[in-house]
């Protein structure tokens, strides 16, 4: 009996199993990538920028700022002489203060008891009187002594001298400034050994190296990465707090700024005088930190990142390699002749 269903050819697919339709690829292929909208960003961008633009204009168009008072006073002899002073205040009490911080930061991590309290109520004392008040008491200290000796402890004075042709204005002023200073450098000096990991000391004293060289060569050169931006940061803020001693009419630049628009009244520029030359300072302590920051790294970061002087060269040297390829001529390109010809 014939069948009433006709036979698939051989090859063929039966009618059952038909090819299904592919299905549509529904990958990250086919998504349209549409980048963020910032808005909020954008706007906080232009109202800054506005912002710093008028205020920029209010600089160059307010007459009250007097331009040319301020370009005739910024390098006068005077206000020169005042940065000076400034200076040479910050340099000592800077070296004199973090030399004996540190005396005090490893009086705190003795062993003995009483280093660890004399330092701890030194620095006690010390951050809790404001930097104005030591200045002023230093500076009146011929009130209470009279004469300054040296001789046998409880017995008698050997050598002495009048307190005032000792210890002068500037003296005090130094005095005052390193005592305050080495409170908070003795904390900061502190908290870079503590940073140092202890068993690095261990292996040292295993070794038999002497204490005072594990102190030296392992301690204190591991300790600077830690001391170095606390420090750079101190150092910044002395350098604006020896404005202060003008309470002692010293003639840094706050006190020789004051003196001047108390003449002519120009306080404005004048007060400008003061700020240029404060920013310019701390400018350059800034750029002396980054690189002294970045030399005791090296034993952390084998490859710094480049400084912004080596990056600006190579950006120079971008250019000028740009601009020597544009420069060059255009060779032509050699077409090949035809078949059998040499040229």
């Amino acid at each position: 009996m014939a069948s009433t269903t006709d036979a698939a050819p051989p090859g063929a697919a039966s009618p059952g199993t038909r090819p299904k339709a592919p299905p549509a690829p529904d990958g990250p292929a086919l998504l349209k990538v549409v980048p963020a909208r910032h808005y909020a960003r954008w706007a906080a961008a232009v109202a800054v920028t506005v912002l710093v633009a008028q205020f920029v204009h209010g600089l160059a168009t307010n007459p009250v700022w007097e331009w040319s008072v301020f370009r005739d006073y910024v390098f006068s002899e005077t206000i020169v002489q005042a940065v000076w002073v400034t200076l040479q205040l910050t340099a000592y009490a800077t070296v004199l203060g973090f030399l004996l911080g540190t005396v005090l930061a490893f009086m705190r991590l003795s062993r003995s008891p009483v280093l660890q309290t004399v330092a701890w109520t030194y620095i006690w004392i010390f951050r809790s009187i404001p930097m104005i008040v030591q200045l002023v008491f230093w500076f009146n200290l011929s009130a209470l002594y009279k004469e300054l000796g040296v001789g046998i402890p409880f017995g008698p004075v050997l050598w002495s001298v009048d307190s005032n042709s000792l210890i002068g204005t500037i003296g005090a002023a130094i005095i005052g400034l390193t005592l305050h200073q080495a409170a908070y450098a003795a904390e900061i000096v502190r908290g870079g050994v503590i940073a140092v990991d202890h068993g690095q000391l261990e292996a040292a004293a295993a070794l038999g190296i002497p204490r005072l060289r594990q102190i030296r060569r392992i301690v204190l050169p591991q300790a600077m990465r830690a001391i170095l931006p606390t420090a750079g940061n101190e150092i910044i803020g002395l350098l604006k707090g020896t404005s202060v001693v003008y309470v002692m009419s010293i003639g840094e630049l706050f006190y020789q700024v004051q003196v001047i628009y108390g003449r002519n009244g120009r306080v404005i520029p004048l007060l400008l005088v003061a700020t240029a030359w404060y920013v310019v300072l701390t400018s350059l302590l800034s750029v002396a930190q980054y690189y002294v920051e970045r030399r005791y790294a090296r034993g952390a970061n084998r490859t710094p990142p480049p400084t912004p002087f080596q990056r600006a060269r190579r950006f120079m040297r971008t250019l000028r390699a740009a601009a020597a390829q544009r420069n060059q001529p255009v060779v032509p390109l050699k077409t090949p002749g035809p078949l059998g010809d040499s040229r």
